[in-house]
């Protein structure tokens, strides 16, 4: 029988949900179950895990976890890569149909959702996320041509890596009165700061490689929602397209949850100094990070969320300028991904699938859980240096 644990808050819930049931000598961590195949002398039958494809005794209490930690009626499901949960969710679009999408959102959803539309799947739509009216105005278009069902809102809020804040409650309510889907990439703010389906999404995303397993060393994907209809056709995907997880990067993942919130409450901490700190250095054009009074989706942020993440972007003066802050750091690791325990720094236009509104010289910084002030000093030496000596002090 599984542990009851409603009414409890998401910070226990990280420790607490997933684990073995309470039983004599029974282990306090779930197991490791290495098997492709399992035991069965009957007809399968509806639950029966009969290969390991469908099903892994390893998965099933991070799937419970999560889905906990999001407020799910239902255990989320766990995919193979963060991609693989995109590729999934997409799936729910009929062909034909349209998706409307940030502009600005996860280079790997983007191009996914790009590489289907030039196949004829559906039709892509980019919008402003941070721009209700004109994401309304779209969706108004696409009610007068498209039927109930045939229409996906994808959210993403920040948005990676221009930290843009969307009204998601208001967009969701919005795409639900014109009979779209909702799916929402949580994977920056992740259940400690915010969970969607208490706002009315259909679907969460996550990519379970950055801040909810935390160590940089697991690529997962997960998904979660309440309907237990799209859910069963989530999980048909996953089976049919073998877009499965190892059980023991599931297990990895399940360990790096433990410490989520005490992760996410360092991180966060540390970069709302980091910006304060960026904010005043003269090397630096503009700090984006939704913490800050002066950031355009301040207000939203702090009426939706309950925090402000670990994320942290900035422009610089030019290309040379950011490259050489890159290089120029010691403590700070640069390299793509984000939400491990190291710092991570990285120009985001040198990936060739970033959107080309994205500004060149922008950095994004992936805010780990290291000394603030160690992680200040290295960054503000770097702008020191490339850029002739400019100080920003502390």
């Amino acid at each position: 029988m599984a542990t009851d644990h409603s009414g409890l808050a998401p910070d226990t819930l990280t420790v607490a949900a997933g684990r073995p049931p309470r039983e004599h000598d029974a282990p306090v961590n779930a197991p490791i179950v290495l098997s492709t195949t399992y035991h069965e002398t009957r007809a399968p039958q509806l639950g029966d895990r009969i290969y390991a494809r469908g099903s892994n005794p390893t998965w099933d209490p991070f799937e419970e976890a999560l889905g906990a930690l999001e407020g799910a009626d239902l255990p989320a499901l766990v995919f193979g890569s963060g991609l693989g949960a995109a590729a999934a969710a997409l799936s729910l679009v009929p062909t034909g149909g349209a998706v409307v999408m940030p502009r600005h959102a996860y280079a790997g959803s983007i191009s996914l959702a790009g590489d289907l539309a030039a196949q004829g799947r559906f039709e892509l739509l980019t919008v402003d996320i941070a721009d209700t009216d004109a994401v309304l105005g779209t969706l108004d278009a696409l009610a007068h041509r498209f039927d109930a069902g045939q229409v996906m809102v994808w959210l993403e809020s920040p948005t990676n890596p221009m930290l843009e804040v969307a009204e998601l409650a208001v967009l969701t309510d919005a795409a639900h009165a014109r009979g779209a889907l909702v799916v929402a990439d949580n994977t920056f703010n992740t259940p400690m700061v915010h969970r969607p389906l208490e706002a009315g999404v259909d679907v969460v995303l996550h990519s379970v490689t950055k801040w909810l397993a935390g160590h940089s060393d697991v690529v997962l994907g997960a998904l979660a929602t309440s309907d237990p209809a799209l859910r069963a056709r989530l999980l048909a995907h996953r089976t049919l397209h073998g877009a499965i997880a190892g059980p023991f990067e599931v297990w990895l993942a399940l360990r790096g949850l433990r410490t989520l919130a005490l992760r996410m409450e360092r991180s966060q901490a540390t970069a709302a100094f980091l910006a304060l700190h960026l904010a005043d250095h003269p090397a630096v054009r503009r700090v984006r990070y939704p913490g800050l009074a002066s950031d355009p989706g301040h207000e939203r942020a702090a009426a939706q969320f309950n925090g402000f993440g670990g994320i942290v972007s900035i422009e610089l003066d030019d290309v040379a300028t950011a490259d050489a802050v890159v290089e120029a750091v010691r403590l700070w690791l640069p390299a793509t991904s984000l939400g491990g325990v190291e710092s991570l720094v990285e120009r985001r236009r040198r990936q060739p699938a970033e959107p080309a509104t994205v500004p060149e010289a922008l950095v994004r910084l992936s805010v780990g859980i290291e000394n603030p002030e160690d992680l200040w000093a290295d960054l503000d030496q770097a702008l020191r240096r490339a850029t002739g000596g400019r100080d920003g002090g502390l």
